[in-house]
């Protein structure tokens, strides 16, 4: 779990805006992911969806469609956010 504060930006981000633009629910979000190295790990995007997925439960981006794009960059990026 050595990218869980990665994770934890990207949710954080995704609730900001939510609240901002009075979502009541956030349906999916789209993330572009390049080569990040935390603690001397790769991000790889299956450890960032499923990071994403433990700590978004019992908020509105629980249950939400999460899709990580690959990128040959070193940022990390929420592109796109859709809800209601």
């Amino acid at each position: 779990m050595h990218d869980i504060h990665a994770a934890n930006q990207i949710l954080k981000t995704a609730l900001e805006y939510a609240k901002k633009n009075k979502c009541k629910k956030i349906d999916s979000m789209t993330i572009e992911l390049g080569k990040i190295v935390e603690h001397d790990e790769l991000i790889t995007p299956k450890n960032l969806k499923y990071n994403i997925e433990l700590i978004s439960k019992n908020t509105i981006a629980e249950d939400c469609e999460i899709i990580v794009n690959s990128k040959n960059n070193k940022e990390l990026k929420l592109v796109e956010i859709d809800g209601e």
